[in-house]
């Protein structure tokens, strides 16, 4: 039986605004240091691991406003992010994996996906782009990759931003709404919204299947923006420097 996550997220645990701002600007501070000592600019001046930092979540949850505080400190020269949507006719030529290699990062590099590989079990699955034979093959195929990454010391941040129903279809609204955002909001999305409970299906089994000692699920509580992405350079923050050995207090 498959382990509910998503009903156990507290979309009231919200932060008051001020210690929000505080908390965002010292978690961008604390990522720039760590940022400055995987490349090597600070510290030992050694080249440290890849980081990646996989960002999932229902349309409309606030990955692109999370991303843009993750990176709003770092040197654009120093991190890459990649947006993926459907697959291109080339691409579905080859194996469903073969199209993420090229962004992943090296030592001493930092990429930002917002979207993954994590596509085929979710919507390639629901909107019946896969088989079932290959999405149910895919759990697999998924933890064997990010394992063979691991391995060679990447460290790999997993977050999916859930959201209420209700706050959705707010955000679909506002969207809807205002001539400067509603080019973010597509007529896909409605459908998808229609499909909300097979999606909720897929994403437990994702959240079930996939998390693994070496890369484990990160629920983020994405109801309240300013307190998700509190939650998300903190969660970043902390996967970073479990992975270097140290906590907050030592990395300057």
């Amino acid at each position: 039986m498959v382990m509910k996550r998503l009903s156990k997220v507290d979309q009231h645990a919200t932060l008051p605004d001020d210690e929000a701002l505080s908390r965002l600007v010292a978690a961008q501070e604390r990522l720039l240091r760590l940022r400055l000592t995987l490349g090597g600019q600070i510290g030992d001046h050694e080249v440290g691991p890849p980081l990646c930092v996989v960002f999932e979540g229902w349309d409309a949850s606030g990955k692109g406003g999370s991303i843009k505080r993750l990176v709003d400190h770092l040197d654009p020269r120093h991190v890459r992010v990649a947006q993926f949507a459907a697959p291109t006719y080339d691409e579905k030529r080859h194996h469903f994996l073969w199209r993420f290699w090229p962004v992943l990062p090296g030592w001493g590099g930092m990429t930002v996906l917002d979207r993954s590989w994590y596509g085929r079990v979710l919507v390639e699955r629901v909107e019946g782009f896969a088989t079932e034979e290959q999405w149910t093959r895919a759990y697999d195929e998924i933890v064997q990759f990010e394992r063979t990454l691991t391995a060679e010391g990447m460290i790999l941040v997993k977050l999916w931003l859930h959201i209420s129903s209700r706050e959705q279809l707010r955000r679909f609204n506002s969207r809807a709404q205002d001539p400067l955002r509603s080019w973010k909001l597509t007529d896909e999305d409605w459908r998808n919204r229609k499909k909300r409970p097979e999606y909720k299906a897929a994403i437990e089994d994702m959240l079930a299947r996939t998390d693994h000692p070496a890369a484990p699920w990160h629920v983020i509580a994405a109801d309240d923006k300013p307190t998700a992405r509190v939650t998300v350079l903190e969660t970043v923050c902390r996967a970073v420097e479990q992975a270097l050995g140290f906590g907050p207090a030592e990395n300057g």
